[in-house]
């Protein structure tokens, strides 16, 4: 009996070969509050991203410290996610995490079955790294680090980032663009390789 089509009438490879079948892979998009890990969901995703967001308010002021980002107006309540087929056979489903301390009771559940994680840092607020640092070493998710550049910042090594965050050496240390596409990949594809790393055989 032959396969059934597909919803266009064209039968795949990887619905009839099981050893092609698409593996479907989890990330997590972490760092603090502003940093831009909803941009960088949704600069690579190929659908809409969900994302969960609300205004920022002055009632939100004394707990959300927005004075190094004074033109953000909306945050993360919940989650963003997205979709990116790196390869024919490999599909990446991103998770990002709410940036503020109060959204952090969230974490253990957006990460649950993740290979990895990228934690984006903004060098203008380096300490604010800190917490999903913390948090992804005393898990042993994989997780590489991602200085996402802002327009009129001075630039640092990557070397540097590292001394800074106290960041181990096997750990990569990336510079890159949350809003280029191209530069989202490349993390991505550096994390996909920690991860592989990583991996017991």
């Amino acid at each position: 009996m032959p396969p059934p089509p597909a919803v266009d009438g064209e039968v795949r490879g990887w619905q009839t070969d099981r050893s092609r079948a698409p593996h479907a892979t989890k990330i997590v998009v972490a760092g603090g509050f502003g940093v831009g890990k909803t941009t960088f969901v949704g600069s690579v995703s190929e659908i809409t991203p969900l994302r969960t967001e609300a205004v920022m308010t002055v009632a939100g002021e004394s707990v959300d410290d927005a004075t190094a980002i004074p033109e953000k107006e909306t945050t993360t309540v919940a989650m963003d996610f997205g979709r990116i087929t790196l390869e024919s056979d490999l599909v990446l489903y991103l998770f990002g995490t709410p940036g503020q301390k109060r959204f952090w009771f969230m974490w253990d559940d957006l990460v649950r079955g993740a290979i990895g994680a990228v934690v984006l840092v903004d060098t203008r607020r380096l300490a604010d790294g800190f917490p999903a640092l913390d948090y992804f070493e005393s898990s042993g998710l994989p997780y590489v680090v991602a200085v996402n550049r802002f327009e009129g910042t001075r630039g640092y090594a990557t070397e540097d980032v590292r001394e800074a965050l106290c960041v181990a050496a096997h750990v990569p240390v990336l510079t890159m663009d949350a809003r280029e596409r191209v530069s989202v990949v490349d993390t991505l594809l550096a994390l996909v390789g920690r991860a592989l790393d990583d991996t017991p055989v």
